[in-house]
Formats: structure tokens, C-alpha cells, sequence
């Protein structure tokens, strides 16, 4: 008879007590800093007992939903430890969405607070129209002053400064964030990250991302910390590193580069396409970044060129992982050490890693079985940062999971070694005259051609073949970009039945609100413009 173990409970740390951990450790060290403003992780810790001790007299208590429709700010940050302590559910919202798409996620989670910023009183305004929430506070004073509701300031002056807090008592399986995937396909879902896989994901960063993490180090936000941003830096608060904001809201290399030199950052967390927008700017050679050792990239295909130009530009200081939302990014890494601008000493091109630690990462067939070392299948993952499932939707988990496996939606192979090749999404392949196509392999051939900055190959509808690919371009030099030449050149690089039928010049390739390429975009800007030439 095999042992079987049922605890009374699974009572765990609450995640924001992490932040309560480093004030008690180092709290005259700088939490926050953006320009000139500087908070300690003690002053922090206080503001954020305080909020809780408000919030609950309002009535937020274990459980509610507290929807944030914010940039990123102090006030961002500190709600976010604020929620987490009171036990209820973070839902941050990335800033970049609509004021219907705000609507249709505070209806699905349930949201019965709503905390914004004055830059989203449209959304504010939707949101209340539509779900009227209990609770609505303004993150700065100045939508206070527009919209009649309390302030973040307010909220705290109501609390006396000493006034005892006590983080509400939760499970492993307590809910603290619901992370909305972009919705690549439909509406977006909420996968619900819970407290005590949240805290083996801050480890797991630690340990896998960024080792040797202390209280010497700094760490930069460039990107939402609605979503992965917000996770890297739980990691910097469990550690006493200072997470440093940008002053401005858009994305500009010159003060990211500028904010590096004068803080010596030594870690940061972004998408590929701002890393390459970074090493291909003016700024890079224009400050000292060597203070840079762990410069993290995820969330979308990263080209072979690109990564070049980054170790080119940063030094061997890049570190890949892959990994979803669902998975809080915990699936592979491809450490620093790895990288090298020699494909001879790095070997492994196109691979995104090893399997993080306490993960495991198999390749599966269409059935659930695993396939053989270097065939093509479903990368699926088990271990403990994969999430408990979408909120209040029982056909996303069903089609999620498989015999315990999360099943990622990418396609790809695993070498005699275990490091993980992605081939691209499931959705992503199109098929031509009866061949399967998958575009990564082919934009990765593409981007080889001088001259060629970016593209993306999507598969379109063909009355002959089925489908055919469509390679959306962005060219340095437009003016003198040869089209003959290119296809030239395509006919002595790719296979013949691989080369993209039609070429779409663009200045840039569209993104989502997450700052990715994603074809879904790319797709729908091709589509656009044929039905212009119908009109």
C-alpha cells in the first residue's frame, strides 16, 4: 500500500511579506527610485501597511479582486504589496488596452476595486458605468481631483503612522494574481497564480536568472509591471535591490542607457524587440553599461542576428528563458555563460534553454505520448510554477492540461542534451501544396539578408496551394532596397517550397500592447491593406 499524506493544511508565507522581510533586513536601503525620488524599502513597507489598514477598513478582505489600471509608479508598486498582504487578488491591467478590453476583464474577474491612474479616466469612467465597484481610488492626485474619488495620499494620512498590521494567513493554493494572457486568440483569461507558486517562481528567478542576487545590485524597469516586469521584481524586493522606473512613459534608449550609467544597473527584464531597438540605437555607445549583468529576455522569438548584436553591443550578459504567462516564465533558460557571438563556441543555435530547475519540459505528440529526441511536437511542463487554471472557465483548463502536463501551444524538439528548440506556435504553421511550414525557420534564414531589420512570415489563404507564406519586411534602406535581389537571394537560401510567395514592405512591424511582434497583428495589417486595394 503506498503512503499517502493529507496535511490539515498547506499554510505558506504571503508573497508580500516579502517585502516586509527586507525592511526588517536592510530597510534604510533605496526600494524605489525614479528621477530624483528615492523611497527606502522601511518608508515602503510603512506606506504599504498603512494602505492595507485602509483598505480593510473599506471593506477589501480575502479574496476580492482589486483591478489596477496603471502606469508603472510608486503608488503601482506599493498597491501591489498592499493586495498580496490583504489577501485579495491582484489584477493589473497592461496600460496599453482599450477601454472595452478594461470592461470585459473587469467583468470576468469579478472586480470589486478598482485603483487607476489620471491618464485612464476614460477607462476608469467604462469600468464604473458598466460594473459600478465598490471601491474606486485614484493612484495620483490629480484623477482624485478630476473624478471626485479618494487618493492613494488619502488613504494613507487616514492611518495612523504606527498603527500595527498583520498580512492576512493564506494557503498554498490561495489566488494572489491573476495574470491575463494577451489573447493571441479570443478574449483574453485570467490564469490564477497563487501565493505558494508565486513564491517558488521568486526562487526559481533568483536561482535560474539572475544568481548571485543581493542588496549590491539595481534593477531597471523598461517594460508593464502588470505582467512579466512585476514578477521580475518581486525577485529585487526578496533580495534589498532597488528597482529603478523610468522618468518618462515612453520607451526612449538615450534614458534607458542614461539611467544604467548613473544607478550601474546591474539587472533588467525585457521583450525582444526592445533589446534590439537598444543595441541598434546611439545611446548604447554613448554611456557605461558595464555595470550589466543579467540583461533578461523572453516573451517572443529572439533571431540569431539579434542576439549577435546584443553581445556585440552589452557583453556576455544576456540571458534567455521561455516561458508563458501560465508558467510565470518558468519554463527554460539559456544562461550568460552560454552565449557567445561564435556559433561554434555557443553550438546550439536557435535553442532557448534548458528545462529551470524543479521543471520538467517533454515533447509530445498530438496523443500525449513523448516523442523521440529531435522530433517535432507539443512542448508541454509540469512543476510547481505552473499555474492552478483559468478563472471560471472549465473548457480553457480542459484543453489546457493533459494527463497533469500544461500544454504551451508551441511546437519544437529536444536535444540529446535537453536543451529545448522552439519551431513557433501551433497557430503559427500554415500549410502549402501539403507541407507543413512553420515561419520561424524561414525569418530566421530572412533576417540573414543585409539590409533586412525585421520581419515576419504569416500563411495566407491561396486557391491554388491552400496557403502561401507572406514575408512582412522592415528594410534599412527602403530607398534602395533591391525586391529582385532579395528574391535572388531567397531562391539560393531557402527551399523551394519554404520561400514566401509575397513580400509586404512595412516601416515597422505592428506589436501588441505587450510590446511583441505577434502574427495575429501582422496578419490583420496585411489583410487591411488588400481590402484597401478592393475598395
Amino acid at each position: 500500500m503506498g503512503l499517502k499524506i493529507t496535511p490539515p493544511s498547506r499554510r505558506v508565507m504571503n508573497l508580500g511579506h516579502f517585502l516586509k522581510q527586507t525592511a526588517d533586513r536592510c530597510g534604510s536601503r533605496p526600494a524605489l527610485a525614479r528621477g530624483e525620488d528615492v523611497l527606502s524599502f522601511s518608508e515602503l513597507n510603512r506606506q504599504v501597511e498603512r494602505a492595507c489598514l485602509a483598505l480593510r477598513k473599506l471593506g477589501v478582505s480575502k479574496g476580492d479582486r482589486v483591478l489596477v489600471q496603471s502606469r508603472n509608479s510608486f503608488e503601482m508598486f506599493a498597491a501591489m504589496f498592499a493586495v498580496f498582504r490583504l489577501g485579495a487578488v491582484l489584477v493589473p491591467v497592461n496600460f496599453r488596452l482599450s477601454e472595452d478590453d478594461v470592461v470585459y476583464i473587469a467583468g470576468q474577474c469579478g472586480a470589486s476595486v478598482l485603483l487607476y491612474d489620471s491618464a485612464f479616466t476614460a477607462h476608469r469612467n467604462a469600468v464604473v458605468s458598466v460594473h459600478d465597484p465598490s471601491i474606486v481610488i485614484a493612484l495620483d492626485a490629480v484623477g482624485a481631483a478630476e473624478n471626485g474619488d479618494a487618493s492613494w495620499a488619502e488613504l494613507i494620512a487616514s492611518v495612523e503612522p504606527d498603527a500595527p498590521f498583520e498580512d492576512c494567513q493564506v494557503e498554498h493554493d490561495d489566488p494572489c494574481w491573476f495574470f491575463f494572457t494577451s489573447g493571441t486568440t479570443g478574449h483574453p483569461k485570467a490564469a490564477v497564480l497563487t501565493h505558494g507558486q508565486m513564491g517558488f517562481v521568486v526562487t526559481n528567478h533568483i536561482a535560474d536568472l539572475m544568481p548571485g542576487l543581493g542588496d549590491g545590485d539595481a534593477s531597471l524597469v523598461v517594460a508593464p509591471l502588470s505582467h512579466g516586469a512585476g514578477i521580475h521584481q518581486l525577485a529585487q524586493v526578496a533580495r534589498g535591490v532597488v528597482t529603478v522606473l523610468l522618468e518618462g512613459d515612453r520607451f526612449n534608449p538615450g534614458e534607458v542607457f542614461a539611467t544604467i550609467e548613473r544607478w550601474r544597473i546591474t539587472n533588467m527584464f525585457l521583450v525582444p524587440t526592445i533589446l534590439k531597438m537598444m543595441v541598434e540605437s546611439e545611446a548604447v555607445d554613448m554611456f557605461d553599461h558595464s555595470s550589466l549583468r543579467h540583461v533578461i529576455y523572453a516573451g517572443a522569438p529572439t533571431y540569431r542576428v539579434d542576439q549577435q548584436t546584443a553581445l556585440r553591443k552589452l557583453g556576455k550578459c544576456i540571458v534567455q528563458y521561455f516561458g508563458l504567462g501560465e508558467v510565470t516564465g518558468n519554463i527554460t533558460v539559456f544562461p550568460a555563460e552560454l552565449h557567445d557571438l561564435d556559433d561554434e563556441i555557443q553550438g546550439r543555435i536557435g535553442s532557448c534553454g534548458y528545462a529551470r530547475t524543479g521543471m520538467q519540459v517533454q515533447v509530445q505528440d498530438g496523443e500525449g505520448t513523448e516523442v523521440a529526441r529531435g522530433q517535432t511536437g507539443e512542448l508541454c511542463v509540469i512543476g510547481p510554477a505552473v499555474f492552478v487554471g483559468y478563472y471560471n472557465n472549465p473548457d480553457a483548463n480542459a484543453k489546457a492540461f493533459r494527463n497533469g502536463w500544461f500544454r504551451t501551444g508551441d511546437l519544437g524538439h529536444m536535444d540529446e542534451e535537453g536543451f529545448i528548440y522552439i519551431t513557433g506556435r501551433d497557430s503559427d504553421m500554415y500549410i502549402s501544396g501539403g507541407s507543413n511550414i512553420y515561419p520561424r525557420e524561414i525569418e530566421e534564414k530572412l533576417l540573414q539578408y543585409d539590409g533586412l531589420s525585421d520581419c515576419a512570415v504569416v500563411g495566407l489563404p491561396d486557391a491554388k496551394w491552400g496557403e502561401i507564406g507572406c514575408a512582412a519586411i522592415v528594410v534599412r534602406d527602403r530607398e534602395n532596397f533591391d525586391l529582385d535581389d532579395f528574391r535572388s537571394w531567397m531562391a539560393k537560401s531557402i527551399a523551394r517550397y519554404k520561400i514566401p510567395h509575397r513580400i509586404e514592405l512595412f516601416d515597422a512591424l505592428p506589436v501588441s500592447g505587450y510590446g511583441k511582434i505577434t502574427k495575429k497583428l501582422v496578419r490583420a495589417a496585411i489583410e487591411e491593406r488588400d481590402s484597401e486595394l478592393k475598395r
